[in-house]
């Protein structure tokens, strides 16, 4: 089973730099992403580097497991994230499904 990619789910939290394009006055965001890599050390290494080449400026990585091991945890997955996620194992790639910008005062204190 070693050396075989899988696709890992992955939240990153960014913080705001110049040049992010995240939108006026957000104080970061998180992103739901899609890496491939043999391990999840190795995709959320990939992932960081892909988004500090994009401006951003991650914080703070969590790691949702592979495919499996969410459907396994009974996530409710739809095919469109399926599809992502096979384009991120096709490509052997990191696919941002999602972003979500943070305003002042949407932490929850």
């Amino acid at each position: 089973m070693a050396g075989r990619q899988q696709v890992y789910t992955l939240l990153v939290e960014v913080g705001r730099k110049a040049g992010d394009g995240l939108p006026d006055g957000a104080t970061g965001a998180a992103l739901m992403c899609y890496a491939s890599g043999i391990d999840e050390a190795e995709a959320v290494r990939e992932t960081v580097a892909i988004l500090k080449q994009a401006d951003l400026a991650p914080l703070d990585v969590t790691g949702y497991g592979t495919l499996e091991e969410r459907l396994a945890e009974g996530h409710d997955l739809d095919d469109d994230e399926k599809a992502l996620m096979q384009r991120a194992l096709d490509e052997n790639s990191v696919i941002v499904a999602q972003m979500t910008p943070f305003f002042e005062g949407d932490e929850k204190s």
